[in-house]
């Protein structure tokens, strides 16, 4: 049976400058490092250096998460929707210059306006991720995609709209990213392990009480974690299990690693 690691993404550090986050980089106790192209920690050149001499000296595994904030790859206004590609293209470079393993991105999202030009956002939201295919085999660089969690109007976020996105993009290889936290908001934790075994290939870890999504830490909400590495396990997934806890960051891979070894 294949080992399930516990990694540990650094959006606990989110809130925080760029240099915070790099210090508890350099003590972080784990193989495998998720790091953000977002907020306070946008990448440039300076920063993937100061990332990567880390990673180097430490040993570290890394999986770059994209940018989140204000990106909606459905956007119906087509002048939005070029900036956002080209940003997160520009992303999906900076993660190979890291020698990242992954790079893991969302969905697009419906709009006031979709209402108005039924199925266009499934379209858009097909093609443009489409192009991040290709611009990630350009890169040689391997990317995914992850589920959702409601309230929000993420055009993916249940098993169904997966199934059939997966239908419609036909032979692409594309993994899938389970979050635990999003799938437990969608009462479809167990659904999407067992409807995309094949094409999970990495796990986001933290909890929550069932009503939206809260990034608590590892046992402070409803999730039954030893039941979750059962039905990783007979999946036989062995991938990592990021840690995306906004608290007890450090707790909760302890946590993990007691419940997944």
């Amino acid at each position: 049976m294949q080992r399930i690691e516990v990694g540990l993404s650094m959006l606990y550090c989110i809130g925080h400058p760029f240099s915070y986050m790099a210090e508890h980089l350099r003590k972080a106790e784990v193989r495998h490092i998720e790091v953000l192209d977002e907020a306070h920690h946008a990448l440039n050149k300076r920063r993937i250096k100061i990332i990567k001499d880390i990673s180097q000296s430490r040993g570290f595994n890394l999986s770059v998460h994209a940018p989140f904030v204000d990106v909606n790859l459905a956007s119906p206004n087509s002048s939005f929707r070029r900036v956002i590609l080209r940003r997160l293209k520009k992303s999906i470079g900076f993660a190979s210059q890291l020698d990242a393993a992954l790079w893991i991105f969302h969905s697009g999202l419906r709009t006031g306006v979709s209402s108005y030009y039924p199925g266009e956002d499934w379209k858009i939201n097909l093609q443009a991720i489409r192009e991040l295919l290709d611009t990630a085999n350009n890169s040689d660089m391997k990317i995914t995609i992850e589920n959702t969690p409601d309230p929000f109007p993420f055009i993916l976020k249940s098993v169904d709209e997966f199934f059939r996105f997966y239908e419609d993009l036909g032979d692409a290889e594309l993994g899938l990213t389970l979050d635990v936290g999003h799938a437990n908001v969608n009462g479809q934790i167990y659904d999407f392990i067992k409807r995309f075994s094949d094409r999970i290939v990495h796990v986001h870890a933290s909890d929550n009480d069932g009503t939206f999504d809260q990034h608590r830490g590892i046992g402070e909400g409803n999730i039954d974690w030893a039941s979750v590495a059962e039905a990783l396990r007979n999946i036989r997934y062995g991938g990592v299990v990021v840690v995306e806890s906004d608290k007890r960051a450090d707790e909760s891979v302890q946590t993990l690693r007691a419940i997944f070894h």
